[in-house]
């Protein structure tokens, strides 16, 4: 999977919890994935239809009403699921926030080896500053990256990296994704 890809995918906060619901058996019923993953309504629908349409999940033909179809993995859903599960298989309830948050894990994915802000935004073309940078402070408070400022170099540069939770997943995820620089 490309950087792209992954990023698309999680830009929908309830995508990478369905995902990895669907990888671990629960049926694929919009009540069982509501329950699992804990969503409102309005926001699992939107990320149930962007799953749809980016080719991850589709309806199971033959099941389901259709008023209440049900879905399964495609072929391609099936990697992305299996990713998925493993995240949330290194977090625990609390970190669920942040990971839905649009851009944690692909910075987190920009951040498996230390770097400087120009080098996570260049791995990440379609972030902006202001939303990288809100994305690296709240991993900061939140102790999944340690920013430290290196001195020697003129100016003085920030650099940033993984660390406790936030560098488990860098190291599951960043293994799985290719950068297209």
């Amino acid at each position: 999977m490309d950087i792209e890809a992954f990023v698309n995918i999680t830009s929908k906060a309830w995508a990478m919890p369905i995902l990895s619901c669907l990888h671990s058996g629960i049926a694929g019923r919009q009540a069982p994935l509501l329950a699992a993953t804990g969503a409102g309504r309005t926001a699992f629908a939107q990320s149930m239809d962007h799953l749809i349409e980016i080719g991850l999940i589709e309806r199971n033909p033959g099941y389901g009403h259709p008023l209440r179809p049900e879905f399964r993995l495609t072929q391609l859903g099936i990697a992305a699921a299996a990713l998925a599960h493993k995240i949330q298989g290194v977090s625990t309830a609390e970190d669920q926030p942040l990971l839905r948050r649009s851009w944690t894990l692909p910075v987190l994915t920009s951040l498996h080896t230390p770097s400087q802000f120009s080098g996570i935004k260049r791995t990440l073309p379609t972030i902006t500053d202001r939303a990288l940078s809100q994305s690296l402070k709240s991993m900061e408070a939140r102790n999944w990256v340690c920013r430290s400022v290196d001195s020697a170099a003129r100016p003085p540069r920030s650099i940033y990296c993984a660390v406790n939770t936030g560098g488990r997943i860098s190291r599951l995820i960043a293994p799985e994704i290719t950068f297209m620089l």
